[in-house]
């Protein structure tokens, strides 16, 4: 596992050696990103949210690429986090350890919005729609949320549909627009 592209080219991410962390693999992250650049560009993302952060792979590309700032939060692996954000030199990682729950209900009432989300819970939780049900009620989103998901299930939401992409018979992405 790897930063792709940008600032931080070609390092190698700090992984957890557990089975409870599902690493987003480098096949996929590079499909996705393929696809964001033609939607977003990364210069202009002031503000960037990794719900279920893991490694911090998928903000840390997006720093790489030009986000100005993420903010990462996961229940266990923010040790991980924090070491690939200082061995990419990126400062500007807001990193959070806890319930995803309470801490974006914590972020809604400070107001915080974002210009591109990314979700990436165990797969088959229930934990994907649930992510994306949040940042609608607390109106976090303001630009793109991926949310990467089990290939079997599936997501509703007001947000306006972009694209879903199903890789193999696993994993499934889907990117929603969204505004304040």
């Amino acid at each position: 596992m790897r930063i792709i592209t940008g600032k931080a080219r070609g390092l190698k991410l700090k992984t957890p050696k557990n089975f409870f962390t599902r690493p987003t693999s480098d096949r996929v992250k590079e499909s996705l990103f393929s696809v964001l650049n033609g939607l977003i560009n990364f210069s202009e993302t002031n503000s960037v949210l990794d719900i279920f952060a893991g490694t911090g792979a998928l903000g840390l590309e997006a720093i790489s690429r030009g986000a100005s700032s993420a903010t990462f939060i996961d229940a266990a692996t923010t040790e991980i986090i924090r070491d690939n954000a200082a061995r990419a030199k990126f400062d500007n990682c807001k990193i959070l350890r806890g319930d995803f729950e309470k801490i974006l209900r914590r972020l809604g009432k400070q107001g915080a919005t974002f210009d591109l989300i990314f979700s990436d819970p165990p797969y088959t939780t229930g934990l994907a729609q649930k992510s994306l049900d949040l940042v609608a009620e607390l109106n976090l989103l303001n630009g793109l949320i991926i949310v990467e998901h089990g290939a079997e299930e599936i997501l509703t939401s007001n947000f306006e549909l972009v694209r879903k992409i199903i890789y193999g018979r696993t994993t499934a992405i889907t990117i929603y627009r969204g505004c304040v």
